[in-house]
């Protein structure tokens, strides 16, 4: 018996795609103008290393001159050449022979205090060095500057300097003071905020979030729209006008589709809201990150705390070679911490605890105990901003200028299609609204949960869908 095949109803199919068409438009009508501003901050900030490099290389970068010194001497050098009264926080010393040692150090926690309180130690959502700034002025992490709340049962995670904190630069070989910056005057930082807020504060914060959203539900309704029928994939040399236009821009946009929804989920994970539900997700699967227990400490002994340079050989001794943050211990019982500071070896990510007065190993968790979850977002978010070298920048800007080219190309498409006076809306078959799939539609919830702005925003959308399907069908009753 010859199996024989039910062709796919073309009036169902004309339903949905005419649904999709809609869809895909007020998506674009969303996204496209923070989208449009998103990427083109985004292509700048692409080139932080070498801009970074440029206007920093003096501070961050010596000649070798024979053996170094200790961390010990170079820390009190430091110590003067630091604003009165700060607190040491952490140094990074150089892990390469051409690389300078930074000494970062943060007000005292009255000054802390009261600047957050006035607000002035306002941090941004997702921001790695301020979230750290935020967890050193609440006295969560080892080597802080003081308690300001009752302690947490688990340190925070340390991403690299907070973002108040003064950065004093020495040359390891001489003890020679480079130089010192604020580290939330850097580059990186004001292209951050250029990208995530337009250097506004927090409350902008939500504008890119909405986008990311609507953009990721451009990408799946873009995908189906173009899912080869019986037209060609590829755009075609003998196109003219607006046939020419489409086919590129559903050619470019297909073509970035991996990349983009590796960019938008990665941007999503440390957005305020749907970075919550993420995050919430994470948990209840059980993939959450290893979490280091506030209540490890030294024991308290008659002796007195390692050096600087001791304990920098006893961390060197148990994590992998790459270059770290180390942070001094805080009271008695205080313990010294080290982290990973170069983002761009996700491999060699690791926290590590040593008791304050013998060295030994209170606390240990590497490559190997990171959740997959933790993996993937090790690897998605320093691949997002570019840290991985030439070529992941070379993506990224390729990337960038696709969807710049994306957004223009659906504008000229919509205002070659647009008859004066009308809105331009894709026409919606008969019963489009009932051809969705259940799949669909669970899909779409599954979406909303994850992205309560686009839920939120949704609600608005089909409100107006309702309001102008009410208007057509009075005046069709007229």
């Amino acid at each position: 018996m010859t199996n024989t095949v039910t062709p796919f109803p073309a009036a169902l199919r004309a339903q949905r795609r005419s649904l999709l068409w809609r869809i895909h438009f007020w998506a674009a009508l969303i996204a496209s103008p923070v989208a449009l501003l998103a990427a083109l901050s985004g292509i700048l900030y692409i080139f932080t290393p070498q801009i970074e490099d440029a206007l920093y290389g003096h501070l961050e970068q010596v000649a070798p001159a024979g053996e170094a010194r200790s961390l010990d001497a170079l820390v009190q050098v430091a110590q003067q050449a630091a604003p009165a009264g700060w607190v040491l926080h952490s140094l990074v010393p150089a892990h390469g022979v051409t690389d300078s040692l930074q000494v970062a150090f943060v007000p005292p926690p009255k000054a802390s205090a009261q600047a957050q309180a006035s607000g002035g130690g306002h941090t941004s959502h997702g921001d790695h060095g301020a979230a750290n700034s935020a967890n050193v002025a609440k006295g969560a992490s080892a080597g802080d500057g003081g308690a300001l709340a009752k302690p947490a049962a688990f340190l925070r995670p340390s991403f690299g300097f907070p973002g108040r904190a003064r950065v004093v630069y020495l040359n390891p070989y001489t003890a020679e003071v480079l130089g010192s910056l604020v580290q939330e005057d850097r580059f990186s930082n004001w292209s951050r905020k250029l990208h995530s807020n337009y250097l506004q504060n927090d409350n902008w914060r939500w504008l890119l979030e909405l986008a990311a959203s609507w953009l990721m539900v451009m990408l799946v309704t873009g995908i189906y729209l173009w899912w080869p029928q019986r037209n060609p994939t590829l755009p075609q040399s003998t196109a003219r006008g607006r046939v020419a236009w489409k086919q590129w821009h559903a050619f470019v946009g297909v073509a970035l589709s991996v990349m983009s929804a590796v960019i938008l989920t990665t941007g999503l994970t440390w957005s305020k809201y749907a970075g919550d539900q993420v995050k919430w997700l994470r948990d209840m699967s059980g993939q959450a990150p290893p979490r280091i227990s506030a209540s490890i400490q030294s024991e308290a002994v008659q002796a007195p705390v390692l050096s600087w340079q001791d304990a920098w050989q006893a961390a060197r001794s148990e994590a992998p070679d790459v270059s770290m943050q180390l942070m001094p211990p805080k009271g008695a019982q205080g313990v010294w911490r080290a982290n990973q500071m170069d983002k761009s070896q996700p491999e060699k990510r690791f926290d590590l605890l040593l008791d304050a007065y013998g060295g030994r190993r209170l606390y240990y968790s590497g490559w190997s105990e990171q959740t997959a979850f933790g993996k993937a977002t090790a690897i998605g978010i320093p691949f997002h901003r570019g840290e991985f070298g030439l070529w992941n920048q070379a993506l990224l800007l390729v990337f960038g200028v696709g969807v710049v080219f994306s957004i223009v190309t659906g504008w000229v498409m919509y205002f070659k299609r647009r008859v004066h006076g009308y809105t331009g809306l894709p026409v919606l078959a008969a019963g489009a609204w009932k051809s969705v799939h259940p799949g669909a539609l669970v899909a779409t919830l599954g979406m909303f949960v994850l992205m309560p702005l686009l839920a939120l925003s949704s609600a608005v959308v089909l409100a107006l869908e309702g309001f102008w399907w009410w208007r057509a069908g009075g005046a069709a009753k007229a």
